[in-house]
């Protein structure tokens, strides 16, 4: 009778260690969400995991559903990111939000994801056009961003707009705007993208443009496009400079510390200006809109962004179809929805 007791006691004792191994259990309310993010001090990629955390909580109130984020931060490293998703898909949770830290490395993330079973989407950062049969259209996953193009459309029609309402941005007068040109990525589509239409939509409302230099490809980051704008100072002149383009606000804000330093775009009655054009409207970037530094941004909507993501993720946990429920409609990419731009000027 005791060896009958002793052994029943082991069982159950094995069978209460296999449940803690597999961690602890779960209300049926309960969504277990995980978020890698390619790195948080990107300002605009702040603003959509703010989102994130803040319709996480509401969303969750509204629908009754206790959402538990857990956010990683690559610091932009793919190595860093792909040892926190080893850990994280291993833990299994509900559903694993992406924003890669390498757009042409999603397929590694991607492999970690379907060896254990967790659903998954990519956004803001978008997989490169070679990898995403691979990342997003054989896996049935899907693409929370905007449209490459759309953002440089508008900054060159922005540009277009300023010349026809003042052509002294022409400082020189000889018909031509010399620019420099800030990218966040080389292989990046919304960088690619928003290079080269900035410059070919204002030129097909009738600018003609010439560069000064290389494009400059600072990987998103405002110290990097200080060193790089102050060089291109020291090069050509801060008088010879009449555009900026920036790929991002950060990268704009770093162009504008640059010609601050030798007396440009200070905001000061009189001081000479270049027309600085970013994209994201960031804080800062709208602030320094406001006071004369900045010229104008593109609006990169970082809260509808991460309200998205949250609504997609629940209803993929949920079994639902991607879009149900929701305002959002699939582009004619089948793989995406985009997140629409705006202009901002003074």
């Amino acid at each position: 009778m005791k060896k009958v007791l002793v052994v029943g006691i082991a069982v159950l004792l094995a069978f209460s260690l296999v449940q803690c191994r597999g961690g602890s259990t779960k209300a049926e309310n309960e969504l277990n969400i995980g978020v890698l993010v390619w790195k948080y001090d990107d300002a605009y990629g702040s603003t959509v995991r703010q989102a994130m955390i803040n319709y996480a909580r509401e969303i969750g109130a509204e629908r009754g559903l206790k959402i538990n984020l857990d956010l990683q931060d690559a610091n932009d490293s793919m190595a860093t990111q792909t040892d926190q998703a080893t850990i994280m898909f291993a833990s299994k949770p509900d559903f694993v939000i992406i924003n890669v830290a390498e757009v042409a490395s999603g397929k590694t993330l991607v492999d970690l994801a379907q060896e254990n079973g967790v659903p998954f989407l990519f956004y803001n950062k978008e997989p490169t056009e070679d990898t995403r049969q691979d990342t997003i259209l054989g896996p049935g996953s899907i693409f929370v961003g905007t449209s490459p193009r759309e953002a440089g459309d508008m900054q060159g029609e922005i540009l277009a707009d300023l010349y026809k309402a003042n052509p002294s941005i022409d400082k020189n007068g000889d018909g031509t705007l010399n620019y420099v040109m800030f990218m966040g990525e080389p292989n990046n589509p919304e960088a690619i993208a928003r290079s080269q239409y900035s410059v070919e939509t204002a030129q097909a409302n009738g600018l003609t443009l010439r560069q000064l230099g290389q494009t400059l490809v600072c990987n998103w980051d405002q110290a990097a496009a200080q060193d790089a704008m102050t060089a291109t100072i020291a090069q050509y002149g801060a008088e010879n400079i009449e555009v900026v383009f920036a790929n991002n606000d950060q990268m704009a804000l770093g162009a504008l510390a640059a010609l601050n330093s030798v007396g440009y775009n200070t905001g000061d009655a009189g001081a000479p200006n270049a027309v600085v054009i970013g994209v994201d409207a960031v804080d800062g970037a709208l602030e320094s809109i406001k006071s004369g530094g900045m010229t104008a941004t593109v609006k990169q909507d970082g809260d509808a962004m991460g309200r998205a993501n949250i609504l997609l993720a629940i209803n993929k946990i949920q079994g639902r179809g991607w879009l149900d429920g929701t305002t959002y409609s699939m582009a004619s990419d089948g793989y995406s929805i985009r997140i629409p731009y705006a202009k901002i000027t003074q």
